[in-house]
């Protein structure tokens, strides 16, 4: 593995040319078009795959509690599994002109942040099993918020379709109405869900001996919090006003997720690192003159 020199720019490459594929159907569709666009999506998460492999050989850590680079990264992996299983089972959803956009935008913020972040002393709060679940409970969570935002943009622009009376292009058939709601507010309580495990596991790595409770005062983990409360808000409002139409959801979350995306990811391209520093554990045989600092990997929550 150490042998395949593959960089971002290559599967950021492949991602492009699929997107440009999937806008192509506007023009007509042929028979190999489809295969053609799956093909490099394949290849670019093939590519994807390797790159986040070497990262973990590089490190010595999994690219969840690694560095913000790797975790995005992380993020951006998933929702390209979900795109191309969707598009597997049902080909002639227009799922990637909505997914790739957003997979090629999370990919190319990994331009602005940093690859390495303090590994050594990583190595030893990332093997704790807190920090794997405070990391897995972030990413599972921010890919249920891009899941959300991806599923009510589609609801608004296939509403639009039907209000306008238009039939589509050919090949570019849209879930329907009553589907897309489903899945966003779905998308919505298991985002804030896993969140809400990020969060409660990041309070414990906070408070645990030999952390760095000024962890809590980071830019980014006040940030996070924010991202919470935001989303539980958004929560509230779907389960106290069951009467409110689709239409009213969708934009609320395609607001609500787009923000909170932007917000976090902007954070971390400015800082180029993920949200905290917090002291290794103390162990049995160390001294507090050996504690070493390291970069918590939570993707912007404490």
């Amino acid at each position: 593995m150490t042998l395949l020199r593959v960089t971002v720019f290559c599967f950021l490459a492949s991602y492009l040319v699929a997107f440009v594929l999937e806008l192509a159907r506007f023009a007509g569709r042929t028979r190999w078009s489809r295969f053609v666009t799956l093909a490099f999506a394949a290849a670019g998460l093939l590519a994807h795959s390797i790159y986040l492999v070497r990262r973990t050989q590089e490190t010595g850590l999994p690219p969840l509690v690694g560095s913000a680079h790797d975790w995005l990264l992380v993020l951006a992996w998933l929702l390209v599994v979900a795109y191309l299983a969707i598009s597997l089972v049902d080909r002639e959803l227009a799922v990637g002109v909505f997914a790739l956009p957003l997979v090629m935008a999370l990919v190319s913020a990994t331009y602005f942040m940093t690859t390495s972040e303090h590994t050594t002393g990583l190595a030893e709060v990332g093997r704790r099993r807190w920090t794997m679940l405070h990391a897995s409970g972030l990413a599972l969570g921010f890919g249920g918020i891009a899941v959300a935002f991806l599923a009510s943009l589609m609801y608004l622009v296939q509403h639009r379709r039907l209000r306008a009376g238009t039939s589509g292009v050919a090949g570019w058939r849209m879930p329907s109405l009553e589907s897309l709601a489903g899945v966003t507010r779905w998308s919505v309580w298991l985002g804030f869900g896993f969140l809400t495990l990020g969060v409660a596991t990041g309070i414990v790595l906070g408070l645990s001996p030999g952390s760095d409770t000024a962890v809590f005062r980071d830019p980014q983990v006040v940030l996070g919090s924010a991202v919470w409360l935001v989303l539980g808000a958004l929560c509230g409002r779907l389960v106290t006003n069951r009467n409110s139409s689709g239409k009213q959801v969708a934009f609320l979350a395609a607001a609500a997720s787009g923000v909170l995306i932007l917000a976090v990811v902007g954070m971390q391209a400015i800082t180029g690192r993920n949200h905290s520093r917090m002291k290794a554990p103390t162990s049995s045989t160390t001294t507090d003159s050996t504690h070493v600092l390291a970069s918590s990997s939570t993707g912007g929550l404490a």
